[in-house]
């Protein structure tokens, strides 16, 4: 007996050594007849959930390694774990099952190959990756049976091998000049042991709202097709620290007992699109931050979802134009395509128009996202360069010709082999948040924050922080930025809260945007009814006419004048509104003058409207037009120079037929600087700017 069971173990050392096939069955394990049974027991539910489809693939191997733990060496069963492992969030454990598989038996399947090369390339061995790909290619150009399976597409799956050779050359170029960035874990407050994904943010990076499949969800159901939780979406906020307060299920009606996934969040994150995978595959809806609840979502209607797939989509910056991914076949050139529709004077979403062959490929886009400076897009494609399914890449809108730039790879480390998908970035382009499989990982697929570092500079005395933090300073009126390289993330992020000047309780107001040099309405926007909060997102190159407005009270207005070249900048600014009554007075930011003349410029001509609206809405309103300068001149020229650019406004309300008995216009010159900056005080032109102003005085209501 001694004697068989040595010769037994040295057959099987015979076949590890010399990387022989070895079957379950009892003449490889005469000795071993429980252990056998087991095994075969085990590969026997495997082989039930693998038959059951990839979703079921993860729970297969567990039963799986039990089996290989008593026979490793089974050309079928390395075979199986290793698509296994390729259909689950731990890819990177399918290479050496594979590998074995092929040195037991390179026959045990015809898309052995196949599967190298995925595993190879996920694990960056490029050449290995193009050898086995180049195998499978050509072996299944050669299968005279691969032509008669009625589900067998030759042409998609020769397009398919193209494609991932492809990758690995780009991948090959791609990793040699890597970006500098640190990836960090957003934390136990954000992720769980269980997958979180799909972040977006606010543009000052206070609200987080992301897509989870953990326990606890509104329906506390398991799909039976993904065979996990359905999706729910949560929200997280920062504190006054910088860190992210623990998430919260935004709960219905957002939430149902279906899926539920957020897609894209407005600027000031009081508006948010979400992906319900009710009807159609999944359509795409809208819900509004009502205060403190999240309104019911109400579908962006049938011009965007349609009976395909509309997969994602984000806002413009503006609120008024989205961009949509869909599988429509309509102007499609492959896949999902990006989309972009602008909403009507209605508030109907138009007809979605295609980006066009520069950003779509005939592969699949995902995932857009448009930053906050409204002409550079984020999106994820299989096409273009991408380094393996999908990469995240970005392109830049000229706003004179209306084309988009070439689609440019962000590179590796934030790209990999595996699909990268799901990332936004800050108004500031500092910051990236997406979703990865990372080592720090709380469990499955967790968010993580990318900061960019930027090219590797030659070391200084002061750092980059102190750099930006010096032009990152609140202006008043006219932005004076220095001399940068131009980025994309030129814009300036304006932000506070809305109180009543007299009680400082918060408001709920509209802000209303206008671009100075046409005197049209750029975007509107409210605070929030329960906090009062308010930010919108000014890109740069404009002169922006902002003014504040509610029912019962004097509108507020500020200029903001941003050059092309100015740096990102963020910007708080808490208005207080006055009652309508008598004594009260507002300065009007948005009336320019001619320089040293008493000409109004047509920058003013929305301010003027404003006003004019006012004299109607109140008619029995009666106002004083108070012009003031800055000390630098005469007392004499001052004088006269404010009275008559504050009779050029009144002249202008009266010529649009205002009655003059309501108008009364007063000339200050300089004696009542809002500043220190009098006569023989040396001021910067910000603070003359200050003082040199047009206010309105309400004398009788």
């Amino acid at each position: 007996m001694l004697a068989r069971i040595i010769i037994i173990l040295i057959i099987a050392l015979g076949h590890t050594a010399f990387g022989q096939n070895v079957e379950f069955d009892k003449d490889n394990f005469a000795s071993d007849k429980d252990g056998l049974k087991e095994a075969k027991a085990n590969l026997k539910e495997g082989d039930k959930l693998f038959e059951e489809g990839t979703m079921y693939y993860k729970e297969a191997i567990v039963f799986y390694e039990k089996a290989q733990e008593f026979n490793p060496n089974n050309a079928s069963l390395n075979y199986k774990l290793g698509l296994c492992y390729m259909s689950s969030i731990y890819k990177y454990k399918a290479l050496p099952f594979l590998e074995k598989a092929e040195k037991l038996n390179s026959q045990v399947a015809g898309d052995l190959q196949y599967y190298l090369g995925l595993a190879y390339h996920l694990d960056m061995k490029w050449d290995k990756a193009i050898t086995a790909f180049s195998k499978y290619r050509q072996m299944v150009q050669t299968d005279p049976n691969a032509s008669k399976d009625p589900y067998f597409n030759l042409q998609g799956k020769m397009d398919d091998i193209k494609m991932r050779i492809d990758q690995c050359y780009n991948g090959k170029k791609i990793v040699e000049a890597p970006v500098r960035v640190f990836i960090d874990n957003l934390g136990d407050n954000i992720n769980t042991k269980y997958n979180e994904y799909g972040a977006v943010i606010s543009a000052d990076e206070s609200v987080l709202v992301y897509t989870s499949r953990r326990p606890g969800s509104t329906g506390g159901k398991i799909d039976p097709g993904l065979n996990e939780q359905f999706e729910d979406i949560y929200i997280a906020y920062k504190d006054e620290n910088g860190e992210w307060l623990p998430s919260k299920n935004v709960g219905k009606p957002v939430n149902t007992d279906n899926h539920d996934a957020n897609s894209g969040l407005s600027a000031d994150g009081q508006r948010f699109v979400i992906y319900l995978g009710k009807s159609n595959g999944g359509d795409l809806f809208e819900s509004v931050l009502q205060g403190e609840i999240w309104s019911k979502p109400e579908s962006m209607g049938k011009k965007i979802n349609t009976d395909f797939h509309e997969s994602s989509a984000c806002y413009s910056p503006d609120g008024r134009s989205v961009y949509i991914v869909s599988d429509k076949p309509d102007d499609n050139f492959g896949g999902h395509d990006i989309y972009f529709s602008t909403m009507d004077e209605k508030g109907k979403w138009g007809e979605p128009k295609n980006l066009g062959q520069t950003i779509n490929t005939k592969y699949d886009e995902e995932a857009v996202y448009m930053h906050p400076n409204g002409k550079t897009l984020y999106f994820s494609s299989q096409g273009h360069s991408s380094m393996g399914g999908f990469d995240i890449f970005k392109s830049v809108l000229n706003t004179e010709t209306g084309l988009w730039s070439e689609p440019e790879n962000i590179g590796y480390p934030v790209n990999t082999t595996d699909d990268d998908v799901f990332f936004v970035i800050s108004a500031s382009g500092k910051h990236g948040y997406y979703t990865s499989m990372r080592k720090d990982s709380r469990g499955l697929r967790d968010l993580y924050m990318i900061t960019f570092l930027g090219p590797e500079k030659p070391m200084v005395l002061n750092n980059e922080d102190n750099l930006l933090a010096s032009v990152a300073a609140p202006v008043k009126e006219t932005i004076i930025a220095p001399v940068v390289q131009v980025k994309e993330a030129q814009l300036t992020i304006l932000k506070g809260v809305i109180t009543d000047a007299l009680t400082q309780e918060v408001l709920e107001a509209e802000i209303e945007i206008v671009d100075n040099e046409t005197s049209k309405v750029i975007a509107t926007f409210k605070s929030n009814s329960a906090t009062g909060k308010y930010l919108v997102s000014l890109p740069a190159g404009k002169n922006y006419g902002i003014a504040v407005k509610k029912e019962g009270y004097l509108f507020h207005s500020e200029n903001f004048d941003i050059p092309k070249a100015a740096a990102f900048q963020t910007v708080e600014k808490d208005v207080e509104l006055k009652n309508l009554a008598v004594g009260s007075k507002i300065v009007l930011r948005n009336i320019f003058f001619d320089l040293d003349k008493a000409t109004l410029r047509k920058e003013s001509t929305a301010e003027l409207n404003r006003l004019i609206k006012l004299m109607n809405d109140v008619p029995t309103l009666k106002i004083e037009l108070g012009g003031h300068t800055d000390s630098q001149g005469s007392d004499s020229y001052n004088q006269q120079l404010s009275e008559k650019r504050a009779k050029a406004v009144v002249d202008y309300l009266t010529k649009e037929g205002i009655a003059a008995g309501r108008l009364k216009s007063a000339g200050y010159g300089e004696t009542q600087l809002v500043n220190g900056c009098s006569n023989g005080v040396k001021c910067s032109d910000e603070q003359h700017q200050e003082n040199r102003r047009t206010e309105f005085k309400v004398l009788e209501l």
